[in-house]
């Protein structure tokens, strides 16, 4: 993995969701990692990557902006993921990218 961490967010709720990734973005210098995800049961998640403290930053920002507007299940940030956890998070990007353009 190129990246040295990576950060997840899940809300209830989509609207929660897009507010706590704006932050995120906007915070400090990471990468949203394919599509924001509807897990189930009003469950979203997003993933971004970067550097260990920006990952952190974002995380932390994104969370507290998410909170004022709904709930925040859960934030975590993963530093030095093993390579394994690629295979995983860009499942969606490789599919975009595999994907035929109109």
């Amino acid at each position: 993995m190129a990246k040295q961490a990576v950060g997840l967010i899940e809300t209830r709720g989509l609207a929660c969701l897009v507010v706590g990734v704006d932050a995120m973005l906007k915070s400090a210098d990471v990468s949203l990692v394919g599509p924001m995800k509807q897990v189930g049961n009003a469950l979203c998640n997003a993933v971004v990557t970067g550097d260990v403290a920006a990952v952190k930053a974002a995380i932390d920002a994104g969370a507290a902006a998410a909170a004022t507007c709904g709930e925040v299940v859960s934030a975590h940030v993963i530093a030095r993921p093993d390579d394994a956890i690629d295979g995983v998070i860009t499942k969606a990007e490789a599919a975009a990218a595999r994907a035929p353009r109109k």
